[in-house]
Formats: C-alpha cells, structure tokens, sequence
C-alpha cells in the first residue's frame, strides 16, 4: 500500500451498529470552500422516458440525504478533507473539472447529446472518474449504454473482475452482494426490476488501463447510504455501500 493511500485512511472499521442520525445541511455553492473532496452529481435532463420522481429530477434521486451521509462516512473514515455539502454540476459547465468524481444515478433516463457526449469524454480522459448507480432492468441499461457509446465509441463497456484493483484499493471487496433500495428491501426482494437480477459491477478503462467509469448495475448504493440511519434498511448492506462508495473514492484520488 503506498504512503499516499495510507495518509488517507484513518480507520478500516466500519460502524458497528446503525449511523445516528444528522440533519442534512442544504446544498451550496459556497459551502465547505477550499476542502480537498466534495460530493458531486451529475445533472442532466430526462431526455429518455418519462420519470416520476418525487423530485421532479432523476438525478435527484435519494438528494440530499445520501450526499450528506456518505460524506459523513469518509470523514469519518478517511483522512479525506471532505465536506457535508452537495453539488450539482452539469456538463457544460467548465466547473465540471474542479471534481476528481462524479456521482450519477437514475442513468436510464439520460441520453446525452454530442456537446454533453464531448464533454463528457474530455472530462474522463483529463483524469475524471464517474460513478454511475441506481439504475436497473435492459431498458434503463440500454438508454445508459447508447449514451455512453457516443463518449467512448471505441472503448467497451466491460464486466469487472473481483480482482480489479477498484474492489481493493483500501477494502477487499470480494463479496458480490446485490445492494437494493428500501423497498426492495422491506418487499423481501433485492432487485427493484423483474429482470434486475443479478447485479454487475461493470466499468470503462482508458488506454493505460485506470479506471474512467464504474458502474453499479441492477444495485442503489444511494439508498443503502441515505437510509443508514433507518432501522428497517440492514446495516450490513449500508456498511458494504459505504465500503464500494470510499474505495471509488480513494481509487481516483490515487490513480
């Protein structure tokens, strides 16, 4: 393990019972200014199907409680100058590369144009990681992957191996347990969509083989990290959330 690494963990032992509770802060801009890390999503429009969240926005999806609980969880398990604020950053804005990662969920509904698809790829190739999650079933997955095929024409979508070196920068991740939303959850289930069995941990390398976008398919990592608090979502899902959500984290501050 290099010394960067090592500087950046504080502890390797995740909580040992339910998070408590905090009231998340409201998102801003001016929030938390100068830290190291910042939690980011991706914003984009619903060009897809339609979407009827309770937000109004698919990106939106488990804003802001998610956000402000996994960042709990790096502050407390990292040494990650990290914030508890939230931001929102779309691709055409230039502050897009201010953030080493980007968060996006609900990908089923995005379908980016060719300045969104140029951009994209101009942020991943100068170093940018995305993180993609809560998205499941063929439908969702094919509007996901015709978005992508206009970033990376030539680079494929490819499953990735548990010995990928993502799933061990700090915790061995060998464990392929499908991570679902509540209601899954309290419905006894751990898919959310009819065909979104099994999950798949699938990504996209850039040519020296680092890492560019990890994919988090038929799983809600958001859910298992915004209910962290919430007695009827199992802990140990939630502390397996946290631990794929920090290994992303400290993978693309270290690679």
């Amino acid at each position: 393990m290099s010394r960067q690494v090592q500087h950046l963990i504080r502890t390797v032992v995740l909580f040992g019972g339910a998070v408590l509770w905090l009231e998340p802060a409201p998102a801003q801009e001016n929030q938390g200014h100068g830290s190291e890390f910042h939690f980011a999503r991706l914003a984009f429009g619903a060009y897809g199907r339609s979407y009827g969240g309770s937000r109004g926005e698919p990106w939106l999806r488990d804003w802001p409680e998610a956000d402000y609980h996994f960042m709990m969880g790096v502050d407390r398990l990292t040494l990650i100058d990290a914030t508890s604020d939230s931001r929102q950053v779309r691709l055409e804005d230039d502050s897009i590369f201010d953030y080493p990662a980007i968060y996006a969920v609900k990908v089923g509904f995005m379908r980016l144009n060719d300045l969104e698809a140029a951009r994209l790829r101009e942020y991943l190739l100068r170093g940018g990681f995305l993180v993609v999650d809560d998205f499941h079933g063929p439908a969702e997955w094919e509007e996901f992957a015709a978005s992508m095929q206009r970033v990376f024409p030539e680079k494929p979508i490819v499953e990735l191996a548990t010995s990928d070196e993502v799933f061990h920068v700090l915790y061995d991740l060998d464990q392929r347990t499908q991570i679902p939303g509540i209601q899954a959850v309290t419905s006894g289930r751990t898919w959310e969509h009819p065909q979104g069995v099994p999950a798949h941990w699938r990504g996209i390398h850039d040519d020296a083989g680092r890492l560019m976008v990890a994919i988090n398919f038929n799983m809600d990592l958001g859910d298992a990290w915004e209910h962290a608090d919430d007695a009827a979502y199992p802990e140990p899902l939630t502390a397996l959330a946290y631990r794929f959500g920090i290994n992303y984290l400290i993978y693309t501050m270290t690679h």
